[in-house]
């Protein structure tokens, strides 16, 4: 009792809003280690929190296509324990000393974080220090992980309502680039996959120049720097090259449409554009557009198809701002007695009004006021500080664009989302994917639907 009492207190305390943050700067300090480990220090002494974070750069597109959802694999097999951290035992450390701890994987990166009482910072460098270090690739971690795996797998994507939908969706959009399989990757890869090529993935991307270690809270930068120095001064570097993927997806010229039959009720409709990749000044705009068209009750989308038309009971629009070039997705999932040809010509509707139609002045105010408010709210808590400098750094080689980097989605003009619009929602440039329930796979076809693969 005494320890849930602790750890809602500090979730608690973690989670509340930095408001001071709204107006100062995120004042940070950064350096390199000799073996190349990239270090990023924020202080903030309003609450007695600290997050230690690291970030490696390596996700699902960095993986051999015979061997995928090896980086996700290693985000649950990197928890196993190491030479000097017992099996089962490395979430006890954090848990005992009142705090949280878990990790995530992307397309392109691999993250793994605590969150603890500032006076357990060293605990957190420690423990990191170890998963990078010391980690234990064998055989009876391995085993346990792909169990794990194979049940996330069934809970997030097999017996989930349009759990494929992510899956389908980028095995049509790429056909020669990484990308083309999300993170989960293939369970019968991972089965075949040899503890030899667990250990040679671990020692190929685990390594401290393709990390970064970020830490923001409650700390003083001098002595953190010292414990820094101590837990990690000493771990060698890789000294071979990182592989990074050269691939170039080819431009889409021609639209593909496909029915995906999964366990569902109502049919939904999926649209997916290629766009640029992030950091790139059409993603700005491609971003306010999504704020336009389905960012709240208010949005666009959901206005039309769900309130007026009440064709659809949800509906949205958001990029996939990706290293590489990305996706934008356009859903919406039909009300009752609604077909999916009538819901994909709504959603076009909308499409072509943004293309056709120069957004107001005050509908365009809105979209801004709403995308700074979001950019403040990812810097409100010590986690998303030390997440969001660790990305720009990461990704873009300056962290200082954690306090910069509103400035370029302040200069999208009204113009520019129109551009952007025309640019790149285009049906040539597009994934149109059906979603119907298995019921109707036997049933006559509303209308034909030919997969263009």
């Amino acid at each position: 009792m005494k320890k849930a009492a602790i750890m809602f207190i500090l979730f608690f305390a973690f989670t509340l809003s930095l408001n001071a943050q709204k107006s100062n700067k995120i004042e940070f300090t950064e350096y390199d280690l000799d073996n190349g480990l990239h270090v990023i220090l924020h202080k903030d002494n309003s609450t007695p929190i600290v997050a230690v974070t690291i970030m490696y750069h390596v996700g699902s597109k960095n993986e051999d296509p015979e061997r995928t959802g090896f980086a996700h694999f290693f985000e649950h097999l990197l928890f196993e324990g190491s030479e000097n951290i017992k099996r089962g035992e490395f979430d006890k450390y954090i848990t005992n000393a009142g705090g949280v701890n878990n990790a995530n994987t992307s397309f392109d990166r691999t993250f793994y974080y605590e969150l603890l009482p500032s006076n357990q910072l060293e605990l957190g460098l420690w423990l990191e220090s170890e998963r990078l270090m010391h980690a234990n690739i064998e055989t009876i971690g391995v085993e346990t992980q792909r169990e794990v795996v194979k049940e996330e797998k069934r809970q997030r994507y097999d017996n989930r309502p349009y759990g494929s939908l992510m899956i389908e969706v980028f095995k049509r959009a790429y056909t020669k680039h990484p990308y083309q399989w999300m993170p989960i990757g293939s369970l019968d890869h991972l089965t075949a996959a040899s503890l030899e090529e667990f250990i040679d993935f671990y020692k190929t991307y685990y390594v401290p120049e393709n990390a970064t270690l970020s830490i923001a809270g409650d700390i003083d930068v001098e002595e953190t720097k010292k414990l820094v120095a101590k837990y990690f001064a000493d771990i060698p570097s890789g000294g071979k090259d990182i592989p990074r993927p050269d691939i170039v997806e080819p431009e889409q010229k021609k639209e593909v449409r496909d029915i995906v039959y999964d366990q569902i009720q109502l049919p939904a409709v999926v649209e997916a554009y290629h766009i640029p990749a992030q950091g790139t000044e059409d993603a700005y705009a491609l971003s306010m557009l999504s704020t336009l068209l389905s960012d709240g009750q208010s949005s666009r989308m959901y206005k039309s198809l769900v309130d007026e038309q009440q064709k659809a009971i949800s509906a949205g629009a958001f990029p996939f701002a990706l290293e590489d070039p990305g996706l934008y997705l356009i859903y919406a999932i039909a009300n009752m007695g609604v077909n999916v040809e009538e819901l994909e010509s709504s959603v076009d509707e909308q499409i072509e009004r943004v293309k056709n139609e120069l957004i107001s002045e005050t509908e365009f105010q809105k979209i801004r006021n709403q995308v700074e408010n979001d950019f403040i709210s990812q810097n409100s808590t010590m986690a998303g500080v030390a997440e969001n400098l660790a990305n720009y750094h990461v990704y873009f080689g300056d962290a200082n664009l954690v306090n910069t980097e509103i400035e370029r989605f302040m200069s999208v003009t009204r113009e520019d989302i129109q551009t952007v619009a025309n640019k790149y929602l285009k049906k040539e440039n597009r994934v149109v994917l059906y979603y119907l329930p298995e019921s109707a796979r036997d049933q006559p076809a509303e209308s034909e639907v030919k997969a263009d693969n």
